[in-house]
């Protein structure tokens, strides 16, 4: 007699990482990698591939994970039309995550961000309202807010973002590590990923250094803000950041190209300046394991023309 396995226990014979899943686990567990050729001394440089997301960066663990907790909440449902300020990667994540679960997204971002980043927004459905800055973009939130014509998840403000990476991004890059980690790097924008992890980090060692990045002055670089105290976001504490460094936008922009051109990682702005610090800290520290966000792809800022420039 010919016995059939059925479409389930075909399913469960495979290994996980062939079966058939979700999207919404597709989002963290992403690649720590060494880096070859890039350290300065003996240190370890650990890069954090977070643009292996479905969304294409580390905004998709707040993202999803605002949304899941304010449903369970009770404070929206699916139907609802949510309202949130993004310079970019937030709002790509959120509109994948509304578009998965079933809401209507409106993003509010400047004017100046790539194009890139506004043609995936719209791929996924989502409204966009340009404005001048990120101060508008906020502010214009909340008024719609106000105005009953949505519900603002405010990453900014929100709990919910750093919960998502001291739930998830911390404990990857601990158990990656086997606890040898002794510095981390990020770059600091709602700053949601350096609070989340900084925590869980220095829960399981207190030695650990949490380096966090913000432009200097006179720099633009996406994603990350030097904020005026009243925009400062409420979810950031500073005791939780051993050391702030300022990152020259010029730096961020070679380290970027550094990255794609000498270990094959293509990656954006932000994460070209995560790079740059790791360096310096290498420099100093033979010793050291070193883990940066790579917190995006490079594909998001070719319409800029930064690859193509010849550095000397």
């Amino acid at each position: 007699m010919t016995t059939t396995m059925t479409d389930t226990q075909v399913h469960q014979s495979l290994p996980v990482g062939q079966r058939t899943t979700s999207l919404a686990d597709c989002v963290g567990r992403t690649p720590l990698v060494e880096l070859a050729r890039f350290s300065p001394s003996g240190a370890k440089l650990l890069a954090k591939l977070e643009g292996n997301n479905p969304a294409g960066s580390v905004k998709d663990r707040p993202a999803f994970n605002m949304i899941l907790q304010a449903e369970l909440r009770g404070d929206i449902k699916p139907g609802d039309t949510l309202i949130e300020a993004t310079s970019g990667n937030t709002g790509i994540a959120l509109a994948m995550v509304a578009a998965m679960q079933g809401y209507h997204m409106t993003l509010i971002m400047p004017a100046n961000s790539t194009q890139e980043r506004k043609d995936a927004m719209t791929a996924y459905g989502a409204t966009l309202i340009e404005v001048e800055n990120m101060e508008e973009a906020r502010d214009l939130a909340l008024t719609m807010q106000q105005e009953g014509k949505g519900v603002v998840l405010d990453q900014f403000n929100n709990p919910d973002n750093k919960q998502a990476h001291y739930l998830t991004t911390g404990p990857e890059i601990w158990q990656q590590t086997n606890g040898k980690i002794t510095h981390f790097i990020s770059s600091m924008g709602t700053t949601g990923t350096i609070m989340g992890v900084s925590k869980y980090l220095k829960e399981q060692n207190p030695d650990v250094k949490i380096v966090g990045l913000q432009p200097a002055e006179g720099s633009n670089i996406a994603g990350i803000r030097r904020w005026s105290p009243e925009y400062l976001p409420k979810i950031f504490d500073p005791s939780l950041v051993d050391v702030v460094m300022d990152v020259a936008q010029q730096d961020a922009e070679v380290f970027m190209r550094k990255l794609a051109r000498e270990e094959g990682v293509f990656c954006g702005v932000s994460s070209g300046g995560a790079a740059w610090a790791a360096y310096q800290i290498a420099k100093d520290n033979p010793d050291a394991a070193i883990a940066f966000i790579v917190c995006d792809r490079g594909d998001r800022y070719l319409s800029t023309g930064l690859f193509g420039v010849v550095d000397q």
